[in-house]
């Protein structure tokens, strides 16, 4: 019952807190407990009855018609994103987070793969290595472009729009209802990069060819994080640009422009000067300490941008 309260919560607050939009409340609340206890007499799931629930009474805007209260939902001149135009964004979004995630993991993986099999085989597994590097980073490049070219499909989102009162409502309640899950996404992948060496120094404890097996566990650990990162990220833009959240506006896209640019550029430098360190220095015991000193150096250039955009931004 408490999801339906919410719901209820979320759905009016944008509207006027006047005695009858509070009376049409409360009879709309009891009419839908009323319905909850019905389904679930009859067998429902807890999910099932609220998701009916929400479905027969969750239309605000059809109900104040009824009772004749008229809302301004439109702007002059601002399309209304409806409910299947929203779903299809939210899917398409959360596919583009699983697809890009995993070009990056295979990415790692292509890294990996070379590594040990050339670590464990010579010259034949280095060139086995290669193959499978080159192969996976292929697929990799193939998913990227495969999700940017529907991107154009959702170009009419970067400007103004509104949606219906209950459509909003039931995206907010959705949004918090993900919260937790992005926020353990974001806590697993920062605590699985930080613990990554661990790998490297745990296998060196046990063997002292220990790098051949840790440094590979190492860079797979940093990929997965890497997936948990892009696949929750891109779950949270899609509830952002519906919701028209701060941090999915055109100032804060554009504050963050140097920041990808400037990841684009550095963890690709960071991966040749590993690759170069250890085929041609055959250093491969001391060159993993590039990815960790990158991610540090690139965490904290992040940070002391962001603030100074803030600042300015702040004193404008």
């Amino acid at each position: 019952m408490e999801t339906i309260n919410n719901y209820l919560e979320n759905m009016f607050a944008a509207l006027p807190r006047t005695s009858q939009m509070l009376k049409l409340k409360e009879e709309l609340l009891a009419t839908m407990e009323d319905k909850y206890n019905e389904l679930k007499n009859e067998g429902k799931s807890e999910n099932e009855a609220i998701g009916i629930v929400i479905s027969e009474f969750g239309n605000i805007d059809e109900l104040m018609r009824e009772v004749g209260i008229e809302i301004d939902q439109e702007q002059d001149g601002v399309p209304v994103v409806g409910v299947l135009e929203a779903e299809d964004y939210l899917n398409y979004k959360k596919k583009i987070g699983l697809h890009v995630g995993l070009g990056v993991f295979l990415c790692a993986t292509g890294v990996a793969l070379l590594i040990l099999l050339g670590s464990l085989f010579g010259k034949a597994g280095s060139i086995l290595g290669l193959i499978t590097m080159i192969a996976f980073i292929a697929a990799a490049v193939g998913l990227f472009i495969y999700s940017g070219m529907k991107s154009e499909n959702y170009k009419y989102l970067k400007s103004d729009f509104t949606l219906p009162s209950d459509l909003r409502a039931s995206l907010q309640q959705r949004w918090q209802t993900f919260k937790p899950s992005f926020a353990f996404a974001l806590i697993a992948g920062v605590c699985m990069c930080i613990l990554s060496p661990v790998m490297l120094f745990a296998a060196n404890l046990l063997n002292e060819e220990g790098t051949v097996y840790g440094l590979p566990g190492m860079l797979l650990m940093i990929g997965a994080a890497a997936f948990l990162f892009v696949y929750a990220g891109n779950i949270k833009e899609s509830f952002s640009v519906l919701l028209q959240l701060e941090d999915s506006s055109k100032e804060y896209k554009e504050n963050n422009k140097v920041i990808v640019v400037t990841a684009a550029f550095i963890w690709p430098l960071a991966s040749l000067v590993f690759l170069i360190g250890g085929f041609v220095f055959k250093a491969w015991h001391i060159c993993w300490i590039v990815f960790p000193i990158t991610g540090l150096l690139f965490g904290a250039f992040s940070a002391a941008y962001s603030a100074t955009k803030g600042n300015t931004g702040n004193s404008k």
